[in-house]
């Protein structure tokens, strides 16, 4: 270690959404540490959202292309520039990261450290042999990819999404392990760029945590795009002359996969097990996730925690969320404010979209309310007619008495962005019957969004 200690008013530990904090701490006039070993900006500048969905777009467009003669088109892709496609999202996330850590180089009062952080006592840290104390200590350290524990995978050259956004070379043949929102976005950026892809899912069905009528109905799709092996898992992980080979055992029984890349997309989990927690006395659930009141302090006074690490959502914008609020608490202890999840949305990038938020139809009904339920299709109004798209659907749940809007759920073309009328809906406590009220462009999609309020009633 080194000869002193380094003081700060506050610690940060992760980069990303903990930004804010920092920001919010300099504004106060506090000096800070900002910790990260990189590289800065967190996962959803690095390795997720960002180049993910920058990604996602290329394939968006082979996709409207390969379909153009729906439209009367005559067209087709000649071929894809593999190597500008990942070049030029890596040299924008890699200048996005770049510009986060030379900003903390370069702000005043504001300290940057480039290695792995770890807890030696109460608010100390060792940060690559240096020693600092903070008397705010804010833990925004995130997740990782969880790897699962089947016979001979460690060791062979598998890929997480980590790795998956900047292969080098276009697989000729993928294999996914897993059924969430992760495999499902990857499946359609390898798959319709020309990737012979094939699904392993544990479950009968893909994105197994949204409303069962969506994840039925993209399971559906799935089925007709992709080779999707449902109720099955992965046994045996062989890599032998640039080739995997994969043992799977399910309802059709047993067969082997041979694939050039394998990429595991089976969740994630929280990196509290690197930061040796028990000498700061801050306390972990089962999972590991970190445990925090409502105004997300943990049980070590002055120690605080969002994004993924904490477990309440694990989404870039419930991240941003949370570093608002984190970062007002820290810089007002005697005005704090309580996190408020009302509203919460998230989304999937595949094809098609998914877009949901509160409850599931099946998580309404276990309440006991009553539950009442509208849905849209898109081939109820002009403009879903005219997008062909003959899967999208809109739905609403909502209880009956008092008219609170529940949950929404939306499967189709830009699902991400007319969910959002939902999500404002219920964060300012409107009614279904409020919203069915409203008056809504004639012949836009949002119309698919009326017709399932419409319908509630």
């Amino acid at each position: 270690m080194g000869g002193f200690m380094q003081n700060f008013d506050l610690v940060l530990i992760g980069t990303g959404a903990g930004e804010k904090v920092a920001w919010e701490a300099l504004k106060a006039g506090m000096k800070v540490a900002i910790i990260d070993e990189g590289p800065f900006g967190g996962t959803c500048v690095n390795r997720g959202c960002i180049p993910s969905k920058m990604l996602i777009r290329s394939a968006d467009v082979h996709e409207l292309v390969n379909r153009a003669h729906l439209w009367g088109v005559n067209a087709q892709v000649e071929s894809i520039d593999w190597q500008k496609i990942v070049s030029e999202v890596a040299e924008t996330v890699d200048g996005y990261s770049a510009g986060d850590l030379r900003r903390a180089q370069e702000t005043e009062n504001e300290t940057a450290f480039t290695s792995r952080a770890r807890f030696t006592g109460e608010k100390t840290l060792d940060v690559g042999g240096e020693e600092l104390h903070g008397d705010i200590i804010v833990i925004a350290a995130g997740s990782r990819p969880f790897i699962p524990d089947i016979e001979g995978l460690t060791g062979t050259p598998f890929v997480t999404t980590d790795e998956a956004l900047r292969l080098p070379e276009q697989p000729r043949r993928l294999v996914i392990l897993g059924g969430g929102f992760i495999a499902a976005e990857m499946a359609h950026f390898f798959g319709n760029l020309g990737t012979e892809v094939t699904i392993v899912n544990r479950s009968d069905r893909l994105l197994g945590n949204e409303d069962e009528e969506v994840s039925k109905g993209f399971t559906k799709v799935y089925q007709r795009k992709f080779n999707t092996l449902l109720n099955t898992e992965a046994r045996k992980v062989q890599f032998e002359s640039g080739e995997f080979r994969i043992d799977v055992e399910g309802a059709a029984g047993s067969q082997r996969l041979v694939a050039d890349a394998l990429l595991v997309a089976t969740g994630r989990v929280p990196n509290s097990d690197t930061l040796n927690l028990e000498a700061t006395g801050v306390k972990t659930d089962k999972k590991g996730f970190i445990v925090a009141d409502e105004y997300l302090e943990t049980d070590a006074n002055g120690v605080w925690t969002l994004g993924d690490i904490a477990g309440r959502y694990m989404l870039r914008h419930s991240a941003n969320y949370e570093a608002g609020f984190v970062g007002h608490n820290v810089t007002h202890p005697n005005d704090r404010k309580k996190v408020e999840y009302l509203g919460m949305p998230h989304a999937i990038f595949a094809s098609p979209q998914v877009a949901g938020v509160g409850m599931t139809e099946a998580q309404a009904r276990a309440t006991g309310r009553d539950v009442r339920v509208g849905k849209g299709t898109y081939q109820d109004v002009t403009y879903g007619i005219s997008l062909k798209d003959e899967d999208g659907f809109a739905k609403v749940v909502a209880d009956g008495q008092t008219g609170e809007i529940l949950g929404c759920h939306v499967m189709g073309t830009d699902a991400s962005i007319l969910i959002q009328e939902a999500v404002n809906a219920i964060r300012a406590k409107n009614t279904y019957q409020q919203v069915a009220d409203s008056i809504y462009v004639h012949p836009a999609l949002t119309e698919v969004m009326s017709t399932a309020f419409r319908r509630v009633r």
